[in-house]
């Protein structure tokens, strides 16, 4: 009769295996998976630790603390240019990012369904561990739990983010000011189609790919190139796409603005899929552009700084605020009109990040 080892357990079998409730129990099999899969993948001295919490160490002196955090229940969870792992990462950093923060650690929460292939577990985490070495910030802290079948989608991801910003640096939505400069640093729309496409299996001539990128780097060249101050307002535009963050934006700065329609930056494919759907470009997520508000007299410098970095490179203007006491987010069109851009209304792309 042939012995067997004392707490022995059988390897996970990547290829063929699936999530089970064991993987969320806390006991041997949660710890094998920790150990073979996220340690592994998204190893460094803080989660070497061990423990319940990240030890860190102090931001440089002077330097305040950013946190921003962030849910991922993207569907599908692959899709042209990405997935939900490197998604969960850029997403975290770029939140970051836009309050003039360096991004310096994440931390990663996984909502695991019962039955979940652990290829595709393996995928993702793998994707997950590349974005953030990509990005220069690690994975410090995590937890993982695992619900029954039926009751998730997969897997869903948290992630919270920590940076250091400078001293003196302030950059938010209320800083806009009449005769400020909008400044985009790309074309538009190309994350949610290219989650749509992937959903409902359409079939385009040209694969639309997602955007999806971390923009510190990016960030950093912009303010690099002006006086500090000039850029007033980062953001993002995600969920709601660039029209809904322009209104943010407008609120909190109680101002209006006034758009160029012609200067909008979206490529032929975007469009022509969004004409054929009836969706509007300026409401469809973006994971890899910035909005940037900018003091006039710095806008062509920040602009060419856009332009010479790799994610900025057809970075455009387009547009300026105004003093509006309405707040209105106003567009030129290119039939020599007026149209207000309105806040979104329902949601035409669900669980697009």
């Amino acid at each position: 009769m042939s012995s067997v080892k004392k707490d022995y357990l059988r390897p996970l079998d990547w290829r063929h295996g699936r999530v089970d409730m064991n993987h969320g129990a806390g006991g041997r099999v949660s710890a094998q998976l920790i150990e073979t899969l996220f340690l592994r993948a998204f190893d460094n001295e803080a989660l070497r630790q061990g423990n319940d919490g990240a030890l860190l160490p102090a931001p440089p002196p002077g330097h305040r603390l950013v946190m921003a955090t962030d849910a991922h229940v993207i569907s599908p969870l692959f899709f042209p240019g990405g997935d939900i792992g490197c998604l969960a990462v850029h997403g975290t950093v770029n939140d970051v990012a836009m309050m003039g923060a360096m991004p310096l650690y994440l931390s990663a929460s996984f909502i695991l369904e019962e039955g979940f292939p652990l290829a595709d577990l393996q995928r993702i985490v793998e994707s997950m561990a590349a974005a953030a070495r990509e990005a220069g910030v690690a994975i410090v802290a995590g937890d993982t739990k695992v619900v029954e079948r039926g009751k998730g989608d997969g897997v869903f991801i948290s992630t919270t983010g920590l940076g250091a910003l400078p001293p003196e640096r302030v950059i938010g939505g209320a800083r806009a000011r009449a005769g400020d400069v909008l400044l985009l640093s790309g074309s538009i729309g190309e994350h949610g189609v290219a989650v749509l496409s992937q959903r409902e299996s359409l079939d385009f001539d040209t694969t639309i790919r997602s955007d999806s990128a971390a923009l510190h780097t990016l960030v950093a060249a912009m303010l690099a190139a002006a006086p500090e101050g000039a850029v007033r307002v980062l953001r993002d535009p995600t969920r709601g796409g660039l029209a809904t963050t322009l209104n943010e934006i407008a609120r909190q700065s109680a101002v209006g603005m006034l758009l160029q329609e012609a200067a909008i930056p979206v490529r032929p494919q975007v469009a022509a899929v969004c004409e054929l759907l009836g969706l509007d470009p300026l409401y469809i997520a973006n994971e890899g552009k910035l909005v940037a508000v900018v003091a006039p007299e710095s806008a062509e410098v920040v602009l060419a700084a856009m332009r010479a970095h790799p994610l900025g490179h057809s970075a455009a203007r387009i547009g300026q605020v105004n003093a509006d006491p309405h707040r209105f987010v106003q567009m030129a069109t290119a039939f020599g009109g007026r149209r207000v851009v309105d806040w979104l209304s329902g949601e035409p792309l669900p669980r697009i990040c």
